[in-house]
Parts: structure tokens; C-alpha cells; sequence
């Protein structure tokens, strides 16, 4: 009879047990959201302009070349000729794409995060023009930072509900 009851217990706990480790992946991935954000509006705080790729564009995820000028005090490309570092990324959320999410938070394994930057000053951001499958638009943010959530594809899991 104990026995019976102990693994009835055990049975109950194991699902809210997933439910709580997947809820702490998402307020993890939207902290590294945040401080992604963060750091983006600080390199424009230091710059006057947005982090820029080798080719001039305003970056649209965190890519490999994303993570290196926001990194590290060595890389003076895309406008960072200071070399100042904005971010510091845990191992865990990088990989050779750039700042990923971590092993574990979707099927998917890692996906980068997408960036959407306001660059013509609109006072507001429109992920659902950037991520058509998103049901957010004009957020008032000057920068946004996301991933998809996992769950439902219609949600972000970043700077934005």
C-alpha cells in the first residue's frame, strides 16, 4: 500500500517538474534577450548608430559576426572601433551561429535570436512584419529581441509579450 501511494506521488510530481524546468529555459532565454537588448542600445548610447555587419546592414540576428563585435575588446569591425565589450555571453548560449539559445529549450536544439532594431525612428518596432507567424506588432521599443517560443509559434520568448 505505501508503496502504491509513493509511486502515485511520484507519478503526479514528474510532469510539474517538466513544467518547471521548461519555465526556467524561457525566463533564462529572455534574460539573454534582455541583455542582448541591453547591450545594443548601449553601443548606440556609445556610438550614435546601431551595431552594423561588414557590409554595413543593421544586424537582424545574434550571428557569429554579431557575437564577436559585442564580445570582445579585439574586434573594431561594424562601427565598435573602440573595441569596447557590450556583452557578456554564458558558453552555454553560444555555438559557431553566434548567441543560440541553449541545448534543451526547443527541438530545433539552438537557434539564434532575431533582432529588430528601429532605425528610421518610428519610436516603435513591428516584429510581426519581421516574423510573420508572431501576433506582436508595434512594440514600442527601439530594440527588440526574441526566439520563437517553442510551445506556440505565435509567441516570443524575449523583450516583448
Amino acid at each position: 500500500m505505501v508503496i502504491s501511494i509513493i509511486g502515485l506521488l511520484a507519478g503526479l510530481g514528474l510532469p510539474a517538474i517538466n513544467g518547471a524546468i521548461q519555465a526556467g529555459k524561457k525566463a533564462e532565454v529572455a534574460s539573454m534577450a534582455e541583455s542582448i537588448k541591453t547591450a545594443v542600445n548601449a553601443f548606440y548610447a556609445e556610438y550614435s548608430q546601431y551595431p552594423t555587419n561588414s557590409s554595413g546592414i543593421t544586424y537582424t540576428n545574434t550571428s557569429s559576426e554579431f557575437l564577436g563585435l559585442m564580445t570582445t575588446t579585439t574586434n573594431t569591425n561594424g562601427g565598435n572601433y573602440r573595441g569596447i565589450a557590450f556583452l557578456e555571453v554564458p558558453p552555454k548560449f553560444t555555438n559557431a551561429s553566434g548567441i543560440v539559445t541553449p541545448n534543451g529549450f526547443s527541438t530545433n536544439k539552438t537557434n539564434t535570436f532575431f533582432v529588430l532594431i528601429d532605425t528610421g525612428g518610428l519610436g516603435f518596432v513591428n516584429p510581426k512584419s519581421f516574423s510573420n507567424t508572431l501576433t506582436n506588432s508595434n512594440v514600442p521599443s527601439s530594440v527588440a529581441v526574441w526566439v520563437v517560443d517553442p510551445k506556440d509559434a505565435k509567441k516570443a520568448v524575449g523583450t516583448f509579450k
